[in-house]
C-alpha cells in the first residue's frame, strides 16, 4: 500500500462499513486488473542488502524515480517512503525490509499489465544501475539474516515490528524477508464476489505451488519450495490465513465486516502521527475505547480503510478482491499471475467451469493443501489427484477464459501466451524452487551467490 488514508468522515453505524465495500460492485465493462509486484534490491558488489539512507540507498532510488516520473512524493515523519502517480497511474512503495513495490494502475488487459511492468523495471534499472543496485525476483530473501536486513522508516512498520512477535512465530520474516506478486480484481455484485472469493480461496494453495520460488534462507536450502507460503502459516492467525466463514453458502460483505471488526488494529493516524492501537479491536475503537487515548478518538472511514489494509487473509476483500498466494518471481511471472486469475474469473464460461470443479472442496481439504504445499509443491494430493494434475485442468480453464476474452495486442495475439511459464512448470513437473535447489547442489557448487545473477531482473 503506497499511502495510508486520512478520511475524516465519521462512521455512524456498521452498515456504513458494509456499504463502503459494496461500492466496489462494478458492471462487467468496468472491470479492471491491478497487479502488484515486489522485488529485493541488492548491491551487485557482494550481493549485499541495500539500506535506506545514503547516496546509494533506497532513498536515493526513490529520489531518482521521483525525478524521472514526476510522481508525487509520499513522506512519513519527513522521510520519503513512496511515490504516488497521477490518478489511475499506480504507486511505488517500500515494504519493511526495503522490498521495492509497484502497485500497478487498474488496466483492461494483460498486455497492458506486461507493458507496465516492463516499463517500470526499465525505469528502475536506469536509476539503479549507476548506484550499483539490481533487483532479485524471488519469494524469499535467500541470503541475508533478519539481523542483516535493512529496516525502512515507516511508522506503521515500527508498530508492526513490535507487535508481530506477540502473535506468531514468523511475522518478522513475513515483513522483512518475503516478496509477492498479487492481482486485484473486480466483482459485479455480492453474489459474484462470493463465487470469486471462494474459488480464489480454494485455489490459492495451487497458486502457491505453481509460483513456489523461495527455497533458500540464510544462504542455504531451507527444505521448502515456498518458504513464503510456510511463513504465512504462523504470522498472525487472527488476521491472516484461510478463513472458514468465507466458505459459507451465504457468505457476503457483512460477514467480512463482522470478522474485520473483531481483529486487533495496528494504528490510527491523527495529525500526521501514528498511534499504536494493537491493544484493541476495531469494534472496541468504534465503541469509544480510544476517546481518552488519542486526539479525535472517534472512528472515521479513513481508519476503517487503513484497518482493512492490515488484514492478510489468503484472499483479501476491499472494494475489490486481492489474490495473495503467489511468491515473487521473474518478469514473466508478473504477467502470468494476473493471466491465471483473469482467465478463471473474468469470463462467464470459465468461471462456471472452475466453480463446478471446486464447488464441493471443503475448508478442511483446502487447509490441508495449504499446509502441505510449502514443502511438497505440486506433489500434494487432493482427492487422489496430484496438484500437478489439477493444475493442468485449471490452466486449461484459464486458457479458455482468456481465449473467450479475445483481447488482442497490436500483433494480433490474445492473452493466452502469458500462461506459458505456468504451463511449463506443469509440463516439466518441477517448480522453479526445485530447479534452483538442484542447481545449488550441482552447477552452483553449493553456493547461494549464483542466484543473484540468474534470478535478477
Amino acid at each position: 500500500m503506497a499511502r495510508d488514508t486520512t478520511d475524516s468522515r465519521p462512521i455512524e453505524k456498521i452498515d456504513d462499513l458494509v456499504a463502503d465495500i459494496a461500492k466496489g460492485c462494478k458492471p462487467r465493462e468496468k472491470w479492471r486488473i491491478g497487479t502488484e509486484h515486489e522485488k529485493f534490491p541488492f548491491y551487485v558488489d557482494g550481493n549485499a542488502p541495500v539500506p535506506y539512507p545514503g547516496g546509494r540507498g533506497i532513498e536515493a532510488l526513490l529520489e531518482g524515480m521521483r525525478e524521472k516520473l514526476g510522481w508525487e512524493p509520499i513522506f512519513d515523519a519527513g522521510k520519503l517512503i513512496g511515490l504516488g502517480g497521477p490518478t489511475g497511474q499506480g504507486a511505488i512503495s517500500l515494504e519493511p525490509g526495503g522490498q521495492f513495490e509497484l502497485s500497478g494502475a487498474p488496466l483492461e488487459t494483460i498486455h497492458q499489465t506486461c507493458r507496465e511492468g516492463n516499463a517500470h523495471l526499465a525505469q528502475l534499472r536506469e536509476i539503479a544501475e549507476p548506484l550499483g543496485i539490481r533487483f532479485l525476483g524471488l519469494g524469499g530473501s535467500p541470503k541475508w539474516t533478519l539481523a542483516e536486513t535493512p529496516r525502512m522508516p515507516k511508522s506503521r512498520y515500527d508498530i508492526m515490528t513490535a507487535y508481530m512477535p506477540k502473535v506468531g512465530t514468523q511475522g518478522l520474516d513475513m515483513m522483512y524477508r518475503t516478496c509477492t506478486i498479487q492481482v486485484n480484481l473486480d466483482f459485479e455484485s455480492e453474489a459474484d464476489m462470493r463465487r470469486k472469493m471462494q474459488v480464489g480461496l480454494k485455489l490459492q494453495p495451487l497458486a502457491t505451488a505453481l509460483f513456489a520460488n523461495s527455497p533458500f534462507t540464510d544462504g542455504r536450502p531451507n527444505g521448502l519450495q515456498s518458504w513464503r507460503g510456510d511463513i504465512w502459516r504462523d504470522t498472525d492467525n487472527q488476521r491472516s490465513g484461510l478463513k472458514e466463514f468465507c466458505f459459507a453458502a451465504d457468505f457476503g460483505f457483512a460477514d467480512y465486516v463482522e470478522w474485520a471488526l473483531d481483529v486487533p488494529m495496528y494504528f490510527v493516524i491523527r495529525g500526521g502521527r501514528y498511534h499504536d492501537m494493537t491493544h484493541m479491536t476495531f469494534r472496541q475503537f468504534m465503541d469509544g475505547a480510544a476517546r481518552n487515548e488519542v486526539p479525535d478518538g472517534e472512528a472515521t472511514m479513513g481508519d476503517w480503510t487503513n484497518h482493512l489494509s492490515t488484514l492478510f487473509p489468503d484472499v483479501r476483500l476491499k472494494r475489490f478482491l486481492e489474490m495473495r498466494g503467489a511468491d515473487g518471481g521473474p518478469w514473466r511471472r508478473i504477467c502470468a499471475l494476473p493471466a491465471l486469475w483473469v482467465g478463471l474469473l473474468y469470463d462467464g464460461e470459465a468461471l462456471d467451469q472452475i466453480d463446478a470443479l471446486t464447488a464441493n472442496w471443503t475448508y478442511e481439504e483446502t487447509r490441508a493443501m495449504r499446509d502441505a504445499v510449502p514443502k511438497e509443491g505440486l506433489n500434494v494430493t487432493m482427492r487422489n489427484s496430484s496438484l500437478r494434475e489439477i493444475a493442468r485442468e485449471v490452466l486449461g480453464i484459464s486458457r479458455l477464459g482468456l481465449l473467450n476474452r479475445r483481447r488482442l495486442n497490436s500483433d494480433g495475439f490474445d492473452e493466452t501466451h502469458y500462461l506459458a511459464p505456468l504451463e511449463e512448470v506443469v509440463a516439466r513437473g518441477t517448480t522453479s524452487a526445485e530447479d534452483m535447489v538442484r542447481a545449488y547442489h550441482t552447477r552452483w557448487g553449493g553456493s547461494i551467490e549464483p542466484v543473484f545473477m540468474e534470478q535478477a531482473y
